[in-house]
């Protein structure tokens, strides 16, 4: 059994690493780094073995020492998106206008702003030039897995944030951004270049790629590769 002997982080594909940790593999002891925006956290957090993560981690030099040059695989991408409360009607967002017309008209959006996947949510707004008028309507929150619990409880009209954050009880998609809006956040996997586990952390990147792994990137509202 592969099991997380560091921190695993909560965000994006932490569930999804957690329930395939909890698969029997070959006997060996892993720590794997999950999450989303951890360029700087990565020099903190070791030792380490593998980690799914961004590409754009992969892009700073420090943190991409720390990695072995292959293999790094894809394992997940998602895109953006708006959810309403469960029963509330939906709004057309599919293309700018009716995206811009949805977000001006909310009297409220729950999203978080100090983030990696907030960070491409605020240019939205400035692309569609309504960025101070989301300043008065935003309900920050201090994590994605609060952003659908916010708008269930009827704390914020909206959520906007990664489609997958916005699968969730007592929230409905009302659906992804538009075409020209959207951009997909890739999850890239990798071997930590000084692991003294790195047969065992490969065969855990290859089971990311497996059908059944595959299934529960699905299942939690993300497409594989």
């Amino acid at each position: 059994m592969i099991k997380p002997t560091g921190k695993l982080l909560t965000t994006a594909l932490s569930g999804i690493i957690a329930m395939t940790l909890a698969t029997p593999l070959h006997a060996a002891e892993l720590k794997v780094i999950a999450g989303g925006s951890m360029t700087a956290l990565l020099n903190k957090l070791t030792p380490f073995d593998a980690v799914v993560v961004p590409f754009d981690v992969f892009e700073n030099a420090a943190a991409k020492a720390l990695f072995a040059s292959e293999p790094i695989i894809d394992i997940a991408r998602v895109g953006y998106g708006v959810a309403v409360r469960a029963g509330a009607r939906k709004p057309d967002i599919s293309t700018p206008d009716g995206l811009k017309k949805t977000l001006l008209d909310a009297k409220s959006i729950a999203f978080v702003p100090a983030s990696a996947a907030g960070a491409y949510v605020t240019k939205v707004f400035e692309r569609l030039g309504i960025a101070e008028e989301m300043k008065a309507r935003t309900k920050v929150q201090a994590g994605p897995p609060q952003i659908a619990p916010a708008v269930a409880r009827g704390e914020a009209e909206l959520g906007v944030f990664l489609t997958n954050v916005l699968i969730a009880p007592g929230v409905e998609l009302a659906g992804p951004f538009p075409a020209e809006l959207q951009q997909e956040l890739v999850f890239t996997s990798a071997i930590a270049a000084d692991t003294k586990e790195a047969e065992a952390a490969s065969a855990f990147i290859d089971y990311l790629k497996s059908p059944a792994a595959t299934a529960t990137i699905k299942a939690g509202g993300m497409t594989p590769g």
